[in-house]
């Protein structure tokens, strides 16, 4: 040691000198050369059993999750999601984060020590204006993509990656703006041609946002574009209930559309957290990121929480009206 060390707290350095966590790292950050913990099975999840010893269920997989990687909107850990998922024997769980694959190494880990399938995919965003940190309803539309296999995997992460280093490029100052990545639709659908399965997506999707804005109409057409981008056999038409006033209104015009189109419907629940109770963490969260008290974000705040994961036969119970669309989530997750 020397007179002209930087001023470090004694206690900092006497962590570093016994060989302690390194100062700032909370035993999950690889920067510093520690790796976490194996992920360990929790004692209220019992082994995998065979539907003869564990009862009749529907074969479904829930294709729209997002965790707290989705940051401020997601409010479960990746391990959450999938505890729940082996909870409810669901034939699979995809994990779809915001414009990147942050959470699907534990999402993985944990997948494999508990036995359940699993689908990685993610949802970009297309026209920000800038990062949405104090907007309380964030602007621009979502494309939701599932990678099918490995190399779905890679032109995925490619295509996400392109976007987020394009970035917003400020042209004086040259620097890229952190939570506003740029994606070109048609180099996206380039980039993934065949290799990702293409779901509508909820309300902020291109095309339930047509339907509400301009209706049926419009709506068709942007159907049709994503068709057209992605090909016929790789779009899926999401149907999602949450309970909302028109959200039968609008999946009944959806099905319509899948039929004309010749297209299949899923059913997800486009979940944000594993159980019910984790709904008013969303909601802190949504008014954090808002800007706002949980007060002054009431009227977008959704009146329920319903953005949970749940099984195959209550889903098949919500989504009778649509006959296959619950079972088909189950086998576009295999």
């Amino acid at each position: 040691m020397g007179w002209n060390n930087p001023p470090v707290p004694w206690k900092d350095l006497a962590r570093a000198l016994s060989g302690g966590t390194p100062p700032g790292d909370h035993g999950d950050s690889p920067a510093w050369g520690r790796k976490r913990e194996a992920y360990r099975r929790p004692a209220d999840i019992p082994p995998p059993r065979s539907d003869l010893e564990a009862g009749p269920r529907v074969a479904y997989a829930e294709l729209h999750c997002h965790s707290n990687f989705s940051f401020l909107d997601g409010a479960s850990h990746p391990e959450e999601l999938v505890e729940e998922a082996a909870r409810l024997r669901l034939d699979a769980i995809a994990l779809t984060d915001h414009d990147g694959m942050y959470g699907v190494v534990r999402f993985a880990e944990a997948a494999k020590e508990l036995g359940v399938a699993t689908v990685f995919g993610t949802e970009l965003s297309f026209g920000l204006s800038g990062p949405q940190n104090g907007v309380a309803d964030p602007e621009g539309e979502h494309l939701l993509l599932l990678a099918r296999g490995s190399d779905g995997y890679r032109s995925l992460c490619r295509a996400i990656t392109t976007g987020q280093l394009r970035g917003h490029a400020d042209e004086k100052e040259e620097r890229a703006e952190k939570g506003r990545p740029i994606y070109d639709l048609s180099a996206v659908a380039e980039e993934v041609a065949g290799q990702c399965a293409v779901l509508t997506g909820c309300r902020k999707g291109s095309v339930r946002s047509a339907l509400v804005r301009e209706g049926p109409d419009a709506a068709f057409a942007e159907l049709r574009r994503l068709v057209d981008l992605f090909g016929q056999t790789q779009v899926y038409v999401e149907l999602i209930d949450h309970g909302q006033p028109l959200d039968s209104t609008h999946n009944d015009l959806l099905a319509e559309m899948a039929r004309e189109l010749k297209l299949p419907t899923v059913a997800t629940t486009a979940a944000h957290y594993a159980r019910p109770e984790r709904g008013r963490l969303a909601d802190a969260l949504a008014a954090i990121r808002a800007r706002r008290s949980i007060d002054d974000l009431e009227g977008w705040l959704p009146g329920d929480a319903a953005a949970f994961l749940r099984s195959g036969n209550e889903m098949a119970e919500v989504f009778q009206r649509y006959p296959g669309a619950v079972q088909r989530s189950a086998l576009l997750g295999m």
